[in-house]
């Protein structure tokens, strides 16, 4: 049965009451077109622009993949998504400005300011129907999966993915009648509620007598848990991290050398672009996108992991598990059988099998899910151990978590279908209310197509993500350099697309690698296959490219033929502040979490240099503003 009553009943009703006055409140202005639809008019301040990217990345799937990482490879486990923090600064001083300049709708309309001839504009609606469809169902899908798992076992009597569909089809009708102007905002307010809930639950799991505080937190846990660098072994080149808290030195080196510019990912892709472009795009300014993409890097990697980290370090004190499966198989080999087949198809456990309504058997069965799916532990701590009233509160943040990424994403993944495909190849000349209303129909469609994706296709959330990861690999280099050198054209970014695609089963079936040593030789021969096809196709138009730098004005050697010498662009400073900006994120990381451990010397020695760093980005920014 369901563990909620009234209160929490009521609070989760309040919330969406909340969610819908929002976004009724700005429907009208939405309407008006569809500048005003997807990019606000283009009117965003840097901390709304900012916490709305922040929201979009935190989905229902966040918690419960920190909590898997936690489970599986200790605290360093999260360095699979921290080394992009590196890639999000580079964004920040070298793209953000750009993006807002460039003046367009979307990252795909880029395509076509910066190339020329019918590549582009193959390129352009190509990509416009694989990411805005195909790849941003694919991002859906794993979103409605993690919240269908979230109601399975909040809502054990209820079907979850009925449930889910009912909250999808609740977000695509907010989301057509308020498009980005609304979407910002409720992000913006859905991020603040459910940050505060996160940290409410991770202080009730800390105090609880199993855990007994920070101190017995730190005491029931070995040291390589908590630690925050994994511990790297030197002669297996291997290991891809399947060890707990082991991972060679080549799997580390991919991570912090390789993914964080080489891949295409959802939030922090290589330059910028997305719904992270798309926000940047929507700030008053320049300067206001600068900020908003440098506050949401701060926000996404220094203050939301620790209260999840927390959690799932709490779960593994409280929560029965094992530390493999193959241990679990030898502790009772016929219940373990038997709790595959149950895990394989969950309605045997309304079944009438005395043996799976058995004390004995759902006391193993919780001990197998919780070692093979550990992500799951995080709702089970919600059920078990919040009172009343908080347990509402924490399904509303879930429930904010989802519905603020499901809404971006149906926003940005539409404004590509309607802007870049339908708009540009198929009707060119109708009236703004026309695109308007056929892109409050795509995102209904869009939602549908997600939830198909999610019933029918989707098996595992962590497939997504290594899919993604290495069929995007070596793309990196192209989104990057198309900014600051002027030879990229149409035919690198095709053949940088296309090259990983073939090159990720090669490495898998041929050569036998795990992720994520995939990526050395996806982005090795990505490169070369990009950079042949560079230098064998005619360059960009002259004329293209000459109206291009006179609008952006990238600068660097990269320009060099077409900027007489232009040296308006401090390029030395922007390296120094993304040095900076790097210091500055993982000493705050590492800063607060030191605090949180009672390591009070190296934390504050930490967040000190965080504030170092943060004074030289300041006076760098201020120098360069009154030199302009």
């Amino acid at each position: 049965m369901s563990h909620l009553n009234f209160i929490d009943i009521l609070i989760i009703v309040l919330y969406f009451i909340v969610v819908f006055l929002i976004a009724f409140y700005y429907s009208k202005k939405a309407g008006r077109s569809t500048t005003d639809f997807f990019l606000s008019n283009r009117n965003l301040p840097w901390y709304i622009a900012g916490t709305a990217m922040v929201a979009t990345t935190f989905a229902a799937d966040t918690p419960l993949a920190v909590t898997e990482l936690v489970a599986k490879n200790g605290i360093s486990g999260n360095w699979l998504w921290w080394n992009m923090a590196i890639g999000s600064m580079l964004t920040v001083f070298f793209f953000a400005k750009l993006w807002r300049r460039a003046g367009i709708m979307t990252d795909l309309e880029f395509i076509e300011l910066r190339y020329s001839g019918k590549a582009a504009s193959f390129l352009r609606g190509f990509r416009a129907l694989y990411l805005g469809l195909f790849m941003n169902a694919i991002v859906l899908g794993w979103v409605n999966k993690a919240m269908e798992k979230i109601f399975s076992v909040v809502f054990p009597e209820f079907d979850a993915f009925t449930l889910v569909i009912l909250c999808a089809l609740i977000i695509a009708i907010y989301t057509s009648a308020s498009g980005l102007l609304g979407t910002s905002r409720t992000d913006s307010f859905q991020f603040i509620f459910a940050m505060i809930g996160c940290i409410i639950l991770a202080v009730v799991v800390i105090r609880l007598p199993e855990v007994n505080g920070l101190s017995g937190l730190k005491s029931k846990l070995s040291s390589e848990i908590i630690s925050f660098i994994p511990k790297v072994e030197m002669n297996n080149i291997t290991n891809t991290g399947t060890n707990i808290l082991t991972i060679s030195l080549w799997a580390f080196l991919a991570y912090i050398g390789l993914q964080w510019w080489s891949s295409w990912y959802p939030g922090a892709d290589p330059g910028g672009g997305g719904y992270i472009a798309q926000r940047m795009m929507s700030a008053k300014n320049e300067k206001h996108s600068l900020f908003a993409t440098l506050w949401f890097t701060i926000a996404h990697y220094t203050i939301r992991p620790w209260p999840w980290i927390l959690v799932a370090l709490a779960a593994l004190i409280i929560l029965p598990h094992s530390q493999n499966l193959e241990t679990l198989k030898n502790e009772n080999p016929f219940l373990f059988n038997k709790c595959e087949e149950v895990f394989q198809n969950k309605k045997l456990l309304s079944s009438d099998d005395p043996l799976i309504h058995s004390n004995e058997f759902k006391q193993f069965y919780d001990k197998y899910e919780n070692t093979v799916d550990p992500g799951v532990m995080y709702p089970k701590l919600m059920v078990r151990y919040l009172p009343n009233g908080l347990l509402g509160l924490l399904i509303a943040v879930f429930l904010a978590a989802y519905m603020s990424t499901v809404a971006s994403q149906l926003n940005w993944g539409t404004s590509y279908i309607i802007n870049d495909f339908y708009r540009r190849f198929i009707n060119r000349n109708a009236e703004e209310k026309h695109y308007v209303l056929i892109s409050r129909i795509g995102i209904i469609v869009m939602t549908v197509f997600s939830l198909l994706i999610t019933k029918y296709f989707l098996t595992t959330i962590s497939g997504a993500w290594m899919f993604i990861l290495n069929t995007s690999a070596g793309l990196g280099g192209v989104l990057i350099l198309r900014w600051y050198w002027w030879r990229i054209n149409a035919w690198s970014e095709i053949s940088a697309m296309i090259a990983p695609v073939i090159i990720y089963p090669i490495s898998v079936y041929l050569l036998h690698l795990e992720p994520p040593i995939t990526l050395y030789p996806i982005v090795i021969g990505t490169t070369i296959v990009w950079l042949l096809v560079t230098y064998l196709t005619k360059p960009v138009n002259e004329n293209r490219l000459v109206e291009f730098y006179k609008l952006i004005k990238p600068g660097g050697i990269g320009w060099k033929k077409f900027s007489n010498n232009d040296r308006n662009v401090p390029f030395r400073k922007l390296f120094v502040n993304w040095l900076m900006g790097i210091l500055l994120v993982y000493s705050f990381l590492f800063g607060i979490g030191n605090l949180i451990f009672l390591d009070y010397i190296k934390g504050i020695i930490l967040l000190l240099l965080s504030l170092f760093s943060a004074l030289i980005i300041s006076f760098n920014l201020k120098e360069n503003e009154q030199k302009i």
